[in-house]
């Protein structure tokens, strides 16, 4: 199970991964997060998961303002001290609602309701509970097929499937085509985030979000980094950090 843990008090972190790890001796916790603002980015990225744990109240907010700030395409399981937020927790994704601190028997009874519902639709509607709760979800985006770029004096509109990826250097923001042809953008790399589908780009650092079909190989690099190999040289080495290198291979794997 591929689960995200969205919590910003350690103690609650250890202790529901000891849970899970006994509960689930293949858990793969893929990241734990703890603000509204790094949930976000995350899951911008779109990985495949297939469970959140997510506190409601986090340092820079109540977790409930993710789901209005990005798509969350996977069941949740809210975890939290107080229990005022039961009914808004039941009109997003939330599954199940746990009061801190968690224990195992109530833990157990939440996976065992995640794997029943999974069941239920999986016989009823022939649909998985994560595309059952992707169908439902009103802010499903439209992403971008197109960015219009001036070169010169002229305005030249760039399809998406033509860019192999973005870099970001000096504040300036350049889209690079599968031809090697270099344009500028004129917005911030958050943006360009935001309005690429999650399947095809990705955002391996701070200056690169590259396309999947750019990447060749990848190798492992030093302090547990990767290393991708594109198919043509880029004017820095692209790397992914240790923290993202079970997300980039999961999304690589998706």
């Amino acid at each position: 199970m591929r689960v995200v843990i969205i919590e910003d008090e350690a103690p609650a972190f250890r202790r529901l991964q000891k849970i899970l790890e006994e509960l689930i001796p293949d858990v793969e916790i893929l990241e734990v997060l703890d603000s509204v603002e790094s949930a976000v980015e995350w899951l911008d990225e779109s990985i495949n998961l297939d469970l959140i744990f997510m506190d409601i109240q986090l340092s820079d907010g109540l977790s409930f303002e993710i789901f209005e700030k990005t798509s969350v395409n996977a069941p949740v399981i809210f975890t939290t001290a107080f229990d005022e937020y039961l009914l808004k927790a039941f009109k997003v994704n939330g599954i199940d609602y746990l009061l801190k601190p968690i224990k195992t028997q109530e833990l157990a009874q939440s996976l065992a309701k995640l794997n029943q519902l999974k069941s239920i639709f999986a016989k009823e509607n022939s649909l998985d509970l994560k595309d059952l709760l992707s169908s439902i979800n009103m802010r499903k985006k439209d992403y971008k097929s197109r960015f219009l770029v001036k070169q010169g004096s002229k305005l030249i509109s760039i399809p998406v499937d033509q860019i192999a990826y973005f870099f970001i250097k000096g504040g300036v923001q350049f889209i690079y085509t599968f031809n090697n042809e270099r344009l500028i953008l004129d917005q911030t790399m958050d943006e360009t985030v935001k309005q690429l589908d999650p399947k095809l780009f990705y955002r391996a650092n701070r200056q690169y979000l590259i396309h999947i079909d750019f990447i060749g190989s990848v190798e492992k690099y030093f302090k547990g980094k990767l290393l991708v190999k594109t198919k043509f040289s880029t004017e820095e080495p692209i790397t992914v950090s240790e923290e993202k290198a079970s997300s980039f291979k999961a999304w690589l794997n998706d």
